[in-house]
């Protein structure tokens, strides 16, 4: 998996602009004076597998926030956090058991500002060993994987829209057999995608 990870390493140099929830929605006005908290999720690429596979989750259905939505693992920085890359693999580690010390951090994809006012920063890893996943309950309520294949391919995406604070809005989704991935996980999967074939 050399030229996977040589061509991850070429693509997140070149980093990009950033994204958000409003791209697809140029008519929404956001607030000059938000104030955006810090967070990062790990896009895991396992390799132990017949192709690579990125790591995804099934948030709880009892979750107050996005209940039951597709999410990279990840979450807020929290003070004891170095940085980003330190709070994805914590979060990674407590919500689905990944051993901090198993990713190969490859770098980052550009930020990501979400409708919840956090500013995401996706940090790109490479999985070389299998580890026992361990969901954690309260906030996760299935792990499971989707070929890097499938994600790259931008015919997958789709542009849906639903009525969101009495507005149309517009945001990517990714369908995966069962799996409806959209909104900020379709879109950080998307710059993914673009970056790859940049």
């Amino acid at each position: 998996m050399t030229d996977l990870r040589q061509k991850l390493k070429a693509a997140l140099a070149q980093q990009g602009a950033g994204s958000s929830d409003f791209d697809l929605n140029p008519d929404l006005v956001l607030p000059g004076a938000r104030r955006l908290r810090p967070a990062g999720v790990l896009v895991a690429i396992s390799l132990f597998e017949e192709a690579p596979r990125v790591i995804l989750t099934k948030r709880s259905s009892a979750l107050k926030h996005h209940p039951g939505q597709i999410a990279f693992p990840g979450g807020k920085v929290d003070q004891s956090d170095a940085d980003v890359t330190a709070a994805a693999l914590r979060e990674a580690w407590e919500e689905i058991g990944l051993p901090p010390e198993l990713p190969e951090v490859i770098g980052h994809l550009p930020n990501h500002e979400t409708v919840t006012s956090f500013q995401v920063t996706p940090v790109v890893a490479l999985l070389h060993e299998c580890f026992q996943i361990r969901p954690e309950a309260g906030e996760v309520a299935e792990v499971f994987s989707v070929p890097l294949a499938h994600l790259l391919e931008p015919a997958n995406y789709i542009i849906a829209s639903r009525s969101w604070r009495g507005t149309r809005r517009h945001y990517y989704t990714v369908p995966f057999g069962p799996y409806y991935i959209w909104g900020a996980t379709a879109r950080m999967l998307r710059n993914l995608a673009g970056a790859l074939q940049s």
